[in-house]
């Protein structure tokens, strides 16, 4: 990576940028962003309830709602959106559904120039498949977010809080990032099948956008194949380069600034013990 002169930004090299690939968890960042863009318009609020029913959970092994128990509850569509984008719940993806349906979410994200960036509807209307995407799409969307030009001021400081937060992935780029750099990194994967995918933004000490990742990997990986289809932890080898990408593109942010860049300073970290 070439060192960035102060103020400048440097476009991505990309490889395969524009093939149209499975985004899997990825897209998250495109239904919250339609979700958003709603609220910007007044149409939705965040603290506005969305009931959370048996019907509508699914049963899987990511996210909290499963583990619940006891249903019908309801909750904020905030704390709907804090899964979606943190543990990566998939009982979130339908709740958001319920408030934004597949076909508007995709008229929102083709209003916003994302052609290719699109969930994929079934017969409920309320309910999609994450659908697909391309490097270069959430790329742009990435940098469009940071830029203040996606939505609102508020919204993008909401979007990015979650992103950065200790509670979202650690797994891949910032699996060997202290407590304190992890808070400057906004990140969503994205993981299905043979796919391992993840992207997001890199911050400098002082808060601003430095360096944007959209990296989308799927196929045989080095390894034991049987073993590598059902592994979804750092310990896949798709997540072991990652790690060390994470590393190294984190030392170069480190050595860079954008003096011009808006700023969104991460809320330090501190530990309770409850009480």
């Amino acid at each position: 990576m070439s060192r960035i002169p102060p103020g400048t930004w440097s476009p991505p090299s990309p490889e395969r940028a524009d093939e149209v690939v499975e985004a899997y968890s990825v897209n998250k960042i495109a239904v919250a962003t339609a979700v958003l863009d709603k609220i910007d318009r007044g149409l939705l609020t965040l603290d506005q309830r969305v009931d959370v029913t048996a019907d509508i959970v699914i049963k899987d092994t990511d996210g909290i709602f499963a583990l619940d128990g006891a249903y019908p509850s309801s909750v904020t569509l905030g704390h709907a959106m804090a899964a979606l984008l943190t543990l990566s719940d998939n009982t979130a993806v339908r709740l958001c559904g319920l408030v934004c349906p597949a076909a508007e979410l995709n008229e929102i994200l083709r209003g916003k120039g994302f052609v290719h960036t699109q969930v994929v509807p079934v017969a409920n209307p309320n309910r999609f498949f994450l659908g697909k995407t391309t490097p270069a799409e959430t790329h742009t969307l990435l940098r469009k977010l940071v830029g203040g030009t996606l939505l609102s001021a508020k919204s993008t400081e909401y979007l990015l809080n979650i992103l950065r937060s200790l509670s979202a992935f650690t797994d891949g780029v910032r699996l060997d990032l202290t407590s304190a750099e992890r808070l400057r990194v906004a990140t969503k994967a994205g993981w299905f099948n043979d796919g391992r995918n993840e992207a997001g933004v890199m911050f400098s000490a002082d808060g601003k956008p430095i360096l944007t990742y959209s990296l989308f990997a799927s196929g045989e990986f080095a390894g034991d194949p049987a073993v590598n289809k059902d592994d979804y932890a750092a310990t896949h080898p798709a997540l072991r380069a990652r790690a060390k990408l994470g590393r190294t593109m984190f030392r170069s942010v480190e050595k860079l600034t954008a003096a011009t860049a808006r700023t969104y300073a991460a809320t330090p970290y501190r530990a309770t013990n409850g009480g």
